[in-house]
């Protein structure tokens, strides 16, 4: 019998406090990886959260080495997995300003892949006062990210984006079969939004996603959702974290995959192709 991979996700409340994070997160990894998993996903800003979103430029890391992103290369390595690094603030063209860098490493510590958040979350929560401005200290990218991977067509995308069917149907033409998506939905659109939107993007590219979330209250006063979940491509959610820090693991039916996207041909039925 053909033994299926697992994915893992994990689920922070990050602060202030990296050493604290990092310790955090990689009790968290570990946990994960004795569970079974083999690919496993991080939150967005797993390593630190400050009160203001200029506090990441004392962070930001140039492209190839940083202790955050040896970090990550050393649990990958050290645990035999593949590791989706979340996030981190990462040196952007722009001297006032960071990338929000997804980094992607394989079981060797090797670094495999770096997406950069595309969509920045510059919004007015309404009913409250609430206020988000993440262009004032991030720099966006412009490139999409799908990668070969023993899950299979791995492709990466961070919290706001699942808002933006477009990138993920431009990602079906790359041959997606698995999304990684680190994220930090804030509690009043998590509970709105965050199931409907990745169980949505599951459903329409008949893929899995792993979206690792934020989840619980932060030492700069914001409350983030949580539900971190493994969905399956007929929209199951396989598992949840509902709040508060923890991991989840659940196995990659390719087969599965493979038979519903035969039965249920919608991704060949499209009729309308977007621009990108």
């Amino acid at each position: 019998m053909t033994i299926k991979p697992k994915l893992g996700a994990v689920q922070m409340a990050t602060g202030p406090n990296v050493n604290a994070n990092l310790f955090e997160a990689e009790r968290l990894i570990k946990e994960a990886v004795d569970n079974g998993a083999s690919l496993v996903v991080l939150p967005e800003n797993f390593a630190f959260m400050g009160k203001h979103g200029q506090d990441q430029l004392a962070l930001r890391e140039t492209d190839g080495e940083g202790p955050l992103q040896s970090f990550l290369s050393r649990l990958a390595k050290q645990h035999g997995i593949w590791l989706v690094g979340g996030t981190i603030p990462m040196v952007a063209e722009d001297p006032g300003k960071v990338r929000a860098a997804c980094l992607v490493y394989n079981e060797q510590g090797e670094r495999m892949a770096r997406y950069d958040k595309i969509h920045l979350f510059d919004v007015t929560l309404p009913g409250v006062d609430e206020r988000y401005h993440e262009s004032a200290s991030i720099e966006c990218g412009d490139r999409l990210v799908v990668l070969d991977s023993p899950f299979g067509r791995l492709g990466i995308a961070v919290c706001y984006d699942l808002r933006f069917p477009e990138l993920f149907r431009k990602m079906l033409d790359s041959g997606v079969e698995v999304l990684a998506i680190p994220s930090a939905f804030t509690a009043i659109t998590g509970k709105a939004h965050w199931e409907t939107l990745v169980r949505a993007r599951a459903i329409e590219n008949l893929v899995y996603v792993v979206a690792a979330a934020q989840g619980g209250f932060h030492l700069n006063g914001r409350e983030t959702h949580g539900h971190s979940m493994i969905v399956d491509p007929w929209g199951t959610v396989l598992a949840q974290v509902p709040r508060g820090r923890g991991c989840i693991c659940c196995a990659v039916d390719q087969e599965f995959q493979n038979s519903v996207r035969r039965n249920f041909p919608t991704i060949d039925h499209r009729r309308l192709k977007c621009a990108f």
